[in-house]
């Protein structure tokens, strides 16, 4: 599937041809493809990739994670003016219809769909009673964490405001200091596992905030400014031209980066990691459908209703991962059950782009 007048120049609101793009940037879903039976083969092969990634880590979190994850943020906030973010910081509506989809219903679905998937649909082929509150556990703590990084890159791919998607995403990742701890004590019980026992690490989750919005918006924002200020408009522009292609490589190399540690984990139990990709599907479809039909009813201009959309349906799977980690150990069905959700996402997600790209003309300002 290609990806139509999504790449180009960083410039948020510029189009560019499907003749204009590469062969690169068209066939992007087939990258993402080839990457991740890349990382499942690297995972084999060198099985001590798992203890390799884990004796480099800060807070809790890879750091080759970490680094490729700046990667692919960095080049989006070098493009975006500080105005727009300012002026998206000032736009209530897509920011309160954000955040109530996050916070106050996707949790909830999450949570739903595993307890209905794991106690009734799959019940006869999942007996071991460990294992389903694991799985459902892992699936709860993905839907928890409001997406971030990711995020960004899905919004820019699909044109969607820049300045809006990082405020977003910003006041998130702040939230999540407060709404993730109660709603791990109220949600976690679904799975029959007591939340109120479980310690969250604050410190690791302010640790993510910082590193996957703080430092690369300051990055962004300092960089734009000296080069603009010392370079100029013109050379600026040519800079960030060829800037763009920085974003998805990071994009791929952090699917090869992130899955290939978990590789043995998903290849010896395929039909786990099926039973937790169906629920994982309906739920991304769901809440498309839900977040993308209320951006359109409250009058969002398609700019805001994409990445809003993208928000309530994306999860912060980084964070997942590294609370199934913590609560429940690295070879835990938990941990399954988060790292699949990468698997699933990105592909869906791309998907989702094409569709945002494609219903443009269903908003007033579409074009």
């Amino acid at each position: 599937m290609k990806v139509q007048k999504s790449l180009g120049i960083l410039s948020r609101g510029a189009d560019v041809s499907e003749q204009s793009l590469g062969f690169f940037e068209r066939y992007l879903t087939l990258w993402v493809a080839i990457c991740m039976i890349l990382a499942l083969v690297l995972g084999h092969l060198f099985p001590g990739l798992t203890d390799t990634f884990e004796a480099f880590q800060i807070a809790g979190y890879s750091v080759p994670v970490v680094v490729v994850l700046f990667l692919m943020i960095y080049p989006i906030m070098v493009q975006t003016p500080f105005q727009e973010i300012i002026r998206a910081g000032k736009t209530v509506k897509p920011i309160v219809t954000t955040l109530g989809l996050n916070w106050g219903v996707k949790p909830f679905l999450k949570a739903f769909l595993a307890w209905v998937f794991f106690t009734i649909i799959w019940a006869s082929f999942l007996t071991d009673a460990q294992m389903v509150s694991e799985l459902m556990g892992g699936m709860i703590l993905l839907g928890l964490a409001p997406c971030t990084a990711m995020v960004l890159v899905w919004s820019y791919l699909s044109k969607g405001n820049m300045g809006h998607t990082i405020v977003t995403t910003a006041i998130n990742s702040l939230s999540m200091l407060i709404l993730y701890a109660p709603l791990v004590i109220l949600l976690l019980p679904v799975a029959d596992i007591p939340g109120a026992e479980i310690i969250i690490p604050f410190g690791q989750v302010a640790f993510g905030v910082l590193t996957y919005i703080g430092l690369p918006m300051l990055a962004g924002y300092l960089t734009r400014k000296i080069l603009l200020d010392r370079k100029g408009k013109e050379w600026f522009e040519g800079f960030v031209g060829k800037l763009h292609y920085v974003s998805v490589v990071a994009l791929l190399v952090t699917i090869v980066v992130i899955v290939s540690p978990h590789s043995g984990t998903i290849l010896s139990q395929p039909l786990i990691v099926f039973f937790i990709a169906v629920p994982l599907l309906v739920q991304f479809f769901i809440m498309f459908a839900l977040s993308y039909g209320i951006a359109k009813k409250i009058g969002l201009k398609y700019e805001d209703a994409a990445p809003t959309a993208q928000i309530a349906t994306s999860n912060h799977f980084e964070v997942a991962i590294a609370m199934s980690v913590t609560i429940f150990g690295i070879e835990s069905y938990a941990t399954l059950a988060a790292v699949t959700g990468l698997l699933i996402e990105v592909p869906v997600m791309l998907i989702i782009v094409q569709v945002c790209l494609r219903t443009r003309h269903w908003f007033d300002d579409g074009r």
